[in-house]
């Protein structure tokens, strides 16, 4: 072993080559110089068979975890069962030692493929219905609260109703209209195009009208706000559960979802069928513009035909899902949202869990939305 330098905290035992002595304060303001003393002791020996810590001064956990880089994992454990060192050395020491001690891997048999597949499926399985029940709760809790202040209206939140209303309808009214725009223009390209080799270009303006006073405009608009305001909503409330807030919230005695659950579902209720009137009015204009264009069809005689040919319920059951739709994604945006465990990256998992959740549901409902509509002969 080469020779130590001179110091106040190591040196070779008189006599004794393979027993250390420890000595001085072990403390985190001596880190960086303990550090070269133990590189530069353990430069050529792996190990001492012996160390005595009489003469040790202070010691925190700075210093214990390069006693025990210095000495290694035995000699330390020893060391730590000594009844020499007081009580609350042992214990920081033994604390120590046991979080280094080193596990080797478990070698598993080999599993099935199929057995390692089944195991996936009823984990996705359990997970779900984790989910599920988590958002039925949670719709429950808050048709409660909907109950709760209905005849009180000094619980009512104007204003932050109002101001949720302005962040969800009013700033996504252009990306919306933009959005519905173009595919309200593909939409007609692809009638033109294949009604055209039928000699029925004629009918691509009732194409049109039934896909989006039926289904692509309250759709698109439901997917657009799940992405858009679903992950608002958790990413707002999960800041204010990372930063305690609601706790702070519940302390003052207020009961959180009254603040930040309801106003949010109410600013939804009212935001979503207005931007789906937006979408509706939107991708009709894309439409007219292409036929106009492209087959001959002017305004007028667009909107003749809209008249004589679509009836108003399409436009009544297109509407009638905007707000179940707006209650489900507040709710789920809201739901991840209190579901944050308090660091950055939970906040990021559960925004991006409630816009997979809220695609997936509105998805889901529009679906059976429109088998049910068929059934029913609407």
């Amino acid at each position: 072993m080469p020779a130590l330098p001179a110091n106040d905290f190591v040196r070779d035992a008189p006599g004794n080559p393979e027993q250390l002595i420890i000595q001085g304060d072990w403390t985190l303001p001596h880190y960086a110089e303990l550090r070269r003393l133990i590189l530069k002791a353990r430069s050529g020996k792996s190990a001492w068979s012996d160390a005595d810590l009489s003469q040790l001064g202070k010691l925190d956990t700075a210093g214990g975890q390069l006693l025990a880089e210095l000495l290694g994992h035995d000699l330390l454990l020893r060391l730590s069962d000594s009844s020499e060192l007081p009580r609350e050395r042992r214990a920081l020491l033994k604390r120590i030692v046991d979080s280094q001690q080193e596990t080797a891997p478990e070698h598993l048999p080999p599993r099935a493929t199929l057995l390692e597949l089944l195991e996936r499926v009823g984990k996705a399985m359990a997970v779900f219905w984790q989910h599920t029940t988590d958002l039925l709760g949670f719709i429950g809790l808050t048709l409660a609260g909907f109950a709760r202040n209905l005849l009180r209206p000094g619980n009512w939140r104007v204003t932050a109703v109002v101001a949720q209303i302005e962040q969800t309808a009013l700033n996504a009214v252009p990306i919306v209209a933009l959005l519905t725009f173009m595919v309200g223009a593909v939409i007609a390209f692809l009638g033109a195009t294949v009604l055209s080799e039928f000699g029925a270009s004629i009918y691509t303006v009732d194409l049109i009208a039934f896909s989006f006073l039926r289904e692509f405009a309250v759709l698109l608009t439901a997917i657009l706000m799940a992405g858009r305001t679903a992950s608002a909503f958790t990413a707002q409330i999960g800041s204010m559960k990372a930063n305690e807030e609601i706790d702070a919230i519940r302390a003052l005695g207020l009961n959180p979802l009254d603040i930040l659950v309801l106003p949010r579902v109410l600013a939804m209720l009212v935001a979503l069928p207005l931007l789906t009137f937006v979408a509706m009015i939107s991708g009709l204009f894309g439409g007219a513009m292409v036929c106009a264009l492209s087959l001959d069809i002017s305004p007028t005689m667009f909107l003749s035909i809209l008249q004589n040919n679509v009836e108003v319920r399409h436009f009544l059951l297109g509407m009638a899902k905007a707000p179940l739709f707006a209650f489900l994604i507040a709710i789920i945006g809201c739901l991840e949202g209190f579901k944050v465990s308090g660091s950055a990256e939970s906040v990021g998992e559960h925004t991006t869990s409630s816009v997979v959740q809220s695609i997936f549901v509105v998805i889901l409902i529009d679906a059976l939305a429109a088998l049910f509509y068929m059934e029913m002969g609407w």
